[in-house]
């Protein structure tokens, strides 16, 4: 991590994971209907921004693979301004902890953590429902990181209600592979019929499934030997479009078990589900 200047604040984009995931439509331009149990996880990328007096937007070391005008983080700040018809502008750098490409919703939480900060260091005066109107422009996942709380979600993803999870641990792991979300919700074996939920809570909805896993699997080898591997332990899941598989446990000393074994072989997490997000009160 490059020296920050002493102005810079840090604030925390924590990662997701899709508990149940069901595909029961799809809309006439194209976007697919679902229904999904989002999870917040202690896994976190930091963002630390320094509010600057004119109305630039510099992303220091963007990724490799994309063009700074194209991050989220960046994105999210020009439409937090455009929005509140700001004047002021940001330094944005991002440490990245959470892995990239695992359908775990790194990029979307760095782009709601830079609006619920910059809403409060520029004074913009934004409320929530507001912040979630200028995310929903950027991405599907953005809207939820901005609610902050544990969320049943319909729709494209935007339509949220909170939803009780119990208190859990998980072992995360990442397959060596960038799934294409694209590729997947176009794919042919791709079953979009799943039954509404009519009062889902997290006991009526087991056993969790994700519509899209047996595609992902079926495509990627990958995917599929973690997945394989981590089957001895639970039942595993993927999370969002992959590649990121996970099983769930009660017990933190479970948890760290299975971390254990399967971190000798894997990119692997073991980590603590969260019941909100850490800037919920900002």
């Amino acid at each position: 991590m490059v020296k920050l200047p002493a102005h810079a604040q840090a604030f925390l984009a924590p990662a997701k994971l899709n508990l149940d995931l069901r595909i029961t439509g799809r809309r006439a331009d194209g976007y697919h209907l679902l229904e999904s149990i989002f999870c917040l996880i202690d896994l976190c990328d930091i963002v630390h921004l320094a509010p600057r007096t004119d109305a630039e937007v510099i992303l220091h070391a963007p990724a490799a693979s994309v063009a700074a005008e194209q991050d989220l983080s960046y994105r999210a700040a020009k439409a937090l301004q455009q929005a509140a018809n700001c004047r002021l502008g940001a330094d944005i750098w991002l440490q990245k902890n959470i892995p990239m490409g695992g359908g775990l919703g790194g990029g979307s939480s760095d782009a709601a953590t830079v609006l619920l900060a910059l809403n409060h260091l520029w004074q913009c005066g934004l409320n929530r429902q507001a912040l979630m109107e200028i995310g929903v422009g950027l991405g599907a996942d953005v809207p939820f990181f901005l609610f902050g709380r544990n969320a049943f979600a319909r729709g494209i993803g935007e339509q949220l209600s909170a939803f009780a999870v119990p208190k859990q641990w998980y072992v995360v792991v990442k397959p060596a592979v960038h799934v294409s979300t694209p590729a997947i919700f176009s794919h042919r074996g791709l079953t979009r019929n799943s039954k509404p939920s009519i009062m889902p809570t997290f006991q009526t909805l087991q056993p969790f499934r994700n519509d899209m896993q047996a595609v992902v699997l079926e495509t990627y080898p990958e995917v599929k030997e973690v997945y394989q591997a981590l089957k001895p332990y639970g039942k595993p899941l993927m999370t969002g479009s992959g590649a990121c598989v996970f099983i769930g446990f009660e017990q933190k000393g479970e948890a760290e078990a299975v971390y254990n074994r399967i971190s000798k072989k894997y990119e692997a997490y073991c980590v603590e589900g969260l019941e909100s997000h850490p800037l919920l009160d900002r």
